[in-house]
């Protein structure tokens, strides 16, 4: 197994890092997916394909999209069996009214925050960590 799985290590060793740039979801049929987009997420649903790109490549090929968001990369790898990382994180958001769209790669988390609540996001995280 890969990764901290204790969850008093990864909340006391937290870092994290703003990610340039404005995020968007977008949704579109598997076959339908151009090859130009280059997103930081895709994912497979029954419905279709759910894509997590900038929303300068969404403009450009004119694809409707939504939750513009900034995207804060987690510096710590967390295992992908950690059990209450996430939860932990979300926890602290939702008390300031804040909603979160988590995505877990293998080695960080990412968490997709309201834009223009970025700083406030980025202000918890460092308060949790000191808890």
């Amino acid at each position: 197994m890969s990764g901290e799985t204790h969850l008093e290590t990864l909340i006391r060793s937290l870092s994290a890092e703003l990610v340039e740039g404005v995020f968007v979801f977008v949704t579109l049929p598997s076959a339908q997916v151009p090859d130009r987009l280059k997103p930081r997420m895709r994912f497979e649903e029954a419905e279709g394909t759910t894509l997590i790109v900038l929303r300068s490549e969404a403009e450009a090929l004119s694809l409707p999209y939504e939750f513009e968001s900034r995207m804060i990369t987690l510096n710590i790898h967390s295992s992908l069996e950690a059990v209450g990382f996430i939860a932990r994180i979300a926890t602290a958001l939702a008390a300031q009214g804040m909603g979160v769209n988590p995505v877990s790669g293998f080695y960080h988390d990412h968490l997709f925050v309201p834009l223009g609540r970025e700083a406030e996001a980025m202000e918890i995280l460092e308060t949790l960590s000191h808890s």
